[in-house]
């Protein structure tokens, strides 16, 4: 990949980002009686005001595209200076969207499209912005960016995973190497000195992942004061100009998150945690002797398993004979907190956690499947003893617990950045969240082109059986056809039971799970090939540009099978938005089935029993898996929710030693 570090850049001098107070109720009511007007203002004057702004674009883009290359190079050194001089003023947002957009055309043979002008400018102004997929969303962060950029403003552009990072990037990069900015990326490999380098460019591409523990080793180096504390002022007088006594990044300037409501909802259920490992012999001897406890339990009389909310809950019953059977036992089982913890753990691994749904065994070693992108995490792991359960259930080396040295949220991280904006395909759904945690304000960006994606209508079968069947015949009639198919599932069990029933039809196809996730790009590059069937989990869905091959879009596109619902509905939309990009011809199918797993997390007996009526209970059907996807989200939200209530807890009860950061 290409990529261009700044030279001899001075070191860290200041560390900005903005003081993250929390907020008591009377001024989150505030804040939200001001977005509310802010929101009611802009739908009456936003309209109005782009016009003229896109009419300025698209003047000053006429008269750069006038320009010979020796003259058009003058003009960027002309137009660089004054918006270095000025920021981002009305006028230099201007001439930054104008510039950047014929440079693309230039260096990339892609000129901005005027709703992609828009998005840009949402972004400017710290909006979150809503694209349908397929309508560039990589050049139209690339607009903001680099208008930002030669503002002065370091920019980090963040994504959800590294592949994403350095394809965007490599991009994006001679668009930026012509208009003089540095571009960068952050990739897991890569050392301190490495990372303090790429950070000094002007635009940044990482992983949320990458840059949020990047951020966080920071905040350790620089103690309970933060970066602008008397002991950091004092250190950066006195202390020698050594590289490895500066923080690694330059603070938190400007932010352009993608696939925001990946990184700043589903992600920030989880904290980030810096941690140091404990003794795996001893892990493993509690870990073992915890599962031998639990299987002793009777569900009903000594723990209650509430599925929707994938949880357990002891019974007074069940505590009491708890206690009988470690009643001789020293260490974690004389506490009975501790101990019922632990068991309350060890149920959850034996009842709710497979292999194949929420993790793999691969190597001899556990790694957790993200639910929502559905690529493996090997560098992750449950905390408070739930890995190590895990491990000694599935008969693996028993590893050390991480107990964590900082931590903090994905919430108060991103809240720190002085200037945030995000876009997503799929954000409307938890735009409340967004305005109300974030303080950001989703604005929805009409597409290009008409949208040619056509939903058939749902069906959903009593036996999953059934169902596996009816996927199999749509797949073999859609490709007779001459198109593309591509079966989307929620986990690596269910990607094999499809191939099972593909091959046991004849039907030649290609598995994308997290199990040969090496093979992705090979994958998705022939997904779009006539007849072609590809049966891929959530890893075909965020960021992945299905190419239609020759003759395809002529016999309609690519068709999604979409087989099970997943907890949030904005990940079936992601899965099914990889048909009918660009304005081409697309359809989707929606196949599930009354045993599908969604639907253990509700009982809804009434309803249930009207759904086994042929025909007539087909409106029951859909109605209880909208039930069940609302219970799922809402038990997630309620998650996020306490999350970030503990952060604040625990930020107010640490504040004398500067919080747990």
């Amino acid at each position: 990949m290409s990529v261009t570090y700044l030279i001899s850049a001075p070191p860290v001098r200041y560390y900005p980002e903005r003081v993250d107070d929390d907020p008591g109720w009377l001024d989150e009511a505030g804040q939200t009686a001001v977005a509310a007007i802010a929101r009611l203002t802009g739908r009456l004057v936003a309209p109005f005001s782009d016009q003229v702004t896109l009419w300025r674009v698209g003047r000053v883009s006429r008269r750069l595209a006038r320009l010979d290359d020796d003259a058009f190079d003058v003009e960027i050194l002309k137009l660089r200076t004054q918006i270095r001089r000025q920021g981002l003023t009305g006028s230099t947002i201007v001439a930054g969207l104008a510039l950047t957009r014929e440079t693309s055309f230039r260096e990339l043979g892609m000129r901005q499209y005027r709703e992609q002008i828009l998005g840009a400018l949402a972004m400017l102004r710290g909006r979150l912005i809503e694209m349908d997929t397929g309508e560039g969303k990589t050049i139209t962060a690339g607009l903001a960016a680099a208008t930002a950029a030669m503002a002065g403003l370091p920019v980090h552009v963040i994504t959800v995973n590294n592949y994403l990072a350095e394809r965007d990037a490599d991009t994006l990069a001679p668009v930026n190497r012509r208009l003089g900015l540095q571009t960068s990326v952050i990739l897991e490999d890569m050392k301190p000195p490495e990372r303090r380098e790429a950070y000094r460019a002007e635009i940044t591409y990482g992983s949320n992942t990458e840059m949020a523990f990047d951020y966080l080793r920071d905040r350790m180096h620089f103690g309970p004061e933060g970066p602008r504390g008397l002991r950091q002022r004092l250190r950066r007088v006195t202390a020698a100009q050594d590289a490895q006594n500066q923080p690694v990044m330059r603070g938190l300037h400007f932010a352009i998150v993608d696939e925001a409501d990946s990184v700043l909802v589903d992600e920030a259920r989880t904290p980030l945690i810096i941690s140091h490992q404990t003794d795996p012999e001893e892990e493993a001897a509690w870990a073992n002797r915890a599962l031998k406890v639990a299987r002793q339990l009777q569900d009903g009389r000594d723990y209650k398993l509430i599925r929707d909310e994938r949880r357990i809950n002891l019974t007074e019953a069940g505590k009491a004979h708890i206690a009988r059977i470690v009643a001789e036992e020293d260490g974690i089982w004389k506490s009975a907190i501790r101990r019922e913890e632990v068991i309350t753990q060890a149920l959850s691994v034996l009842h709710i956690f497979r292999s194949g749904d929420q993790y793999l065994v691969r190597e001899e070693k556990v790694q957790i499947v993200d639910e929502y992108t559905g690529r493996l995490q090997p560098d992750r792991s449950w905390s408070d003893g739930l890995h190590q359960l895990v491990e000694a259930k599935e008969e693996v080396e028993v590893t050390g617990q991480n107990l964590a040295m900082a931590r903090m949220s994905y919430q108060r991280l991103f809240r720190r950045y002085v200037k945030l904006a995000g876009m997503s395909g799929t954000v409307r759904e938890v735009s409340g969240e967004m305005r109300s945690v974030y303080g950001l304000i989703t604005r929805r960006i009409p597409p290009h082109r008409r949208s040619k994606l056509r939903y058939r209508m749902p069906r959903v079968y009593s036996r999953a059986a059934t169902k596996w069947q009816k996927v199999a015949g749509i797949a073999a009639r859609e490709t007779e056809k001459g198109r593309a198919v591509l079966i989307g599932t929620r986990s690596v069990e269910t990607s094999l039971i499809v191939s099972e029933v593909l091959e046991a039809h004849g039907l030649p196809h290609r598995v994308l799970n997290a199990e040969n996730d090496y093979e992705s790009a090979e994958v998705v590059a022939e997904a779009g090939q006539a007849g072609q069937i590809t049966v891929a989990t959530n890893m075909a869905g965020r960021g992945v540009d299905i190419v239609l091959g020759k003759g395809v879009g002529e016999a309609g596109g690519l068709h999604v099978i979409l087989t099970e619902r997943h907890d949030a509905s904005r990940i079936d939309r992601q899965l099914a938005g990889r048909a009918g990009r660009r304005g081409e011809p697309g359809s989707v199918s929606v196949i599930l089935s009354l045993e599908d797993p969604i639907l253990k997390v509700i009982h809804a007996p009434v309803m249930r029993l009207l759904a086994r009526i042929p025909v007539l209970g087909w409106s029951a059907r859909l109605k209880l898996f909208d039930l069940a996807q609302k219970r799922a989200e809402k038990a997630h939200a309620r998650a996020r929710r306490e999350l970030v209530r503990q952060d604040r807890r625990m930020n107010r009860l640490l504040s004398f030693t500067g919080g747990l950061e």
